[in-house]
């Protein structure tokens, strides 16, 4: 087996390139970032650079079809990975979430590949308040993100085949600890504020719902989606990857945040406006299609496994650089360094210096 990961050097990316080292010892794992949270180490002696057997460096943009000749697997995380992004940097987001993956996809096929995995989202269900929303359920991508997942998705099914399923993940919302951490996600979020400063202030009024998943049951999810015949979902399969239990809405996040952290407190904001992102999510199809990879993580274990990494990373600490690990903030920073241009690439500065942590 030789799997291509995309996207390795973000926040899933060394989860995931650790789950499949472990699940596949004699896989050859190769990595291709363009390295935008290269420096987001929480701690800078960990080595989860060090298990893929080969890392390019590169945009996937501009990826060379070449390098998939020998490729059996595709696993794509690689894209920008939020709505904040999104909001500002909308044609990159088209651009790269869904015109590049579907090259990519169209490329690795006649390459040969057996296997293509696309990190999608349960967000481009949107705004949703009669019931939990399963794959048959009419979509709403209200953001340029949501929207860029759902067009690729629709373009992947036409290229998917007996020979070359292809599997769109529809995750929930990640959170979890990860050797390069993300705060710019709800749980993450809370867990920092409150360790930061002692409250957590919900810009809502805490009632949007939202499903999550730990960054370790997504990498199990991925484990199965890569060896997933067409037989066991078909040819083309969109499925929401998660679990029924853990839909909670955002109060209820930050009320189990505070419950782990005695001193802590709660500010709702009871005036906001209503958030037109909230939804539940049915997982009844992924938990029948994969039994034996369906998420084991609890909320509990979850939020205590953040609040142990980051206090050893300081982030009691007044100085804590936590815009580090916000990711509009840092690409941001990037580009105010001027070593990223307008497009998101790489400058011929960010070749000759030495990249200043955000």
């Amino acid at each position: 087996m030789n799997i291509l990961v995309t996207g390795n050097l973000g926040y899933l990316g060394p989860c995931v390139i650790a789950h499949l080292r472990a699940a596949f010892p004699e896989a050859r794992l190769t990595g291709l970032d363009a390295g935008y949270f290269a420096d987001a180490l929480l701690d800078p002696f960990s080595l989860p650079d060090q298990v893929p057997d080969e890392q390019i460096m590169g945009d996937v943009r501009d990826f060379d079809e070449r390098r998939l000749n020998g490729i059996t697997g595709v696993v794509h995380l690689a894209g920008i990975s939020n709505d904040p992004i999104g909001n500002q940097f909308e044609d990159v987001t088209r651009r790269v979430n869904y015109e590049a993956t579907v090259a990519l996809a169209a490329n690795a096929r006649r390459a040969g590949a057996t296997s293509f995995v696309f990190a999608s989202s349960c967000s481009l269900y949107g705004f949703a308040e009669d019931g939990a929303r399963n794959e048959s359920s009419a979509v709403n991508p209200l953001t340029a993100y949501a929207r860029s997942k759902y067009s690729a998705e629709c373009a992947l099914a036409g290229l998917a085949s007996h020979d070359f399923p292809i599997t769109c993940l529809r995750f929930a919302t990640a959170c979890g600890s990860s050797p390069r951490l993300r705060l710019d996600l709800v749980l993450n979020d809370f867990v920092a504020t409150a360790l930061a400063t002692g409250e957590i202030r919900i810009l809502s009024d805490g009632a949007p719902w939202r499903p999550l998943i730990n960054v370790t049951d997504m990498a199990r999810a991925i484990e199965w989606a890569l060896t997933r015949p067409a037989a066991n979902g078909g040819e083309f399969l969109a499925v929401n990857a998660g679990s029924n239990e853990w839909n909670y809405q955002v109060k209820d996040l930050a009320a189990a945040v505070v419950a782990a952290l005695p001193g802590s407190t709660i500010h709702i904001n009871p005036d906001a406006q209503p958030d037109k992102r909230s939804y539940k999510v049915c997982f009844d199809l992924f938990r029948r299609l994969a039994p034996h990879h369906q998420p084991e993580a609890t909320l509990d274990g979850t939020i205590g496994g953040l609040v142990s990494t980051l206090e050893c990373a300081g982030a009691r600490k007044p100085d804590f650089a936590r815009d580090r690990y916000v990711r509009l903030k840092a690409l941001l920073a990037l580009q105010d360094q001027g070593l990223l241009d307008a497009e998101m690439r790489w400058t011929a500065l960010a070749a000759a210096e030495p990249i200043e942590a955000a």
